[in-house]
């Protein structure tokens, strides 16, 4: 019997598989419990459809994405920190200070997209990875330096 999972199913497959299964199995156990539906021309047919619309919007935030990220890369942001000997920062420049600085900009970053390690506590220049909707990345570059 052929069926379509509504849920994800350890051990047999993921939600919209259509899937191959004993009638007994599909019947008593994964259609009364809701995980899966019987596979007719019709549910077959509307599968399709969905997954051609999923497909269209993945393109078109990948599209997106990768449009934002060029925007991104042209941006540089500009930090200025008061600083030690050393050229040390007193404080430091973070994942939500970059996040920050975008979302004046004009570009909605979470700090949790902002890759970086550890925050920035000298003065230079220091290229810094965004993550985006579809696996896009954008490289961001951010200058800090210090006060007089």
């Amino acid at each position: 019997m052929k069926i379509i999972l509504k849920e994800d199913v350890p051990g047999l497959g993921e939600k919209g598989e259509v899937k191959e299964v004993a009638p007994g199995y599909g019947r008593n156990l994964l259609i009364p419990k809701g995980l899966a539906v019987e596979a007719t021309p019709g549910r077959l047919r509307e599968l399709q459809e969905q997954a051609q619309v999923l497909d269209r919007r993945r393109e078109r935030l990948k599209e997106e994405s990768l449009a934002q990220a060029g925007d991104l890369e042209r941006q540089e942001l500009l930090f200025r920190m008061a600083a030690g000997e050393g050229g040390r920062l007193f404080g430091s420049v973070t994942a939500a200070d970059i996040a920050g600085e975008l979302q004046k900009l004009g570009f909605a970053v979470d700090k949790k997209k902002v890759l970086l390690e550890e925050p920035i506590k000298t003065a230079g220049r220091y290229e810094i990875t965004v993550k985006l909707p579809a696996g896009v990345k954008a490289v961001v570059v951010a200058q800090v330096e210090t006060e007089s």
